[in-house]
């Protein structure tokens, strides 16, 4: 349980906010890399029934990509 509690805590997803906002503002990745993360949500989010088996809310895809963009980004721009 305790896994669970930290993963939905409101101080992580601060922090992961934080981290891509940091990302997608910083001149050193390049658009076209910022563009796999904003263009996949974005059109979840206006078109979620495009993928109707696909049994997860808007909030849960953006948060799934959200945490694995600041990680996979994090690792390949360390520097940030």
């Amino acid at each position: 349980m305790a896994r669970w509690s930290r993963w939905l805590s409101l101080r992580r997803w601060k922090s992961v906010i934080g981290r891509v906002y940091r990302i997608l503002r910083s001149n050193q990745v390049p658009l076209r890399t910022k563009l796999l993360f904003v263009i996949p949500v974005a059109l979840y989010w206006v078109l979620p029934d495009a993928m109707p088996g696909l049994p997860l809310d808007d909030v849960a895809v953006a948060a799934l990509l959200t945490g694995w963009f600041a990680s996979y980004m994090e690792r390949k721009y360390p520097h940030l």
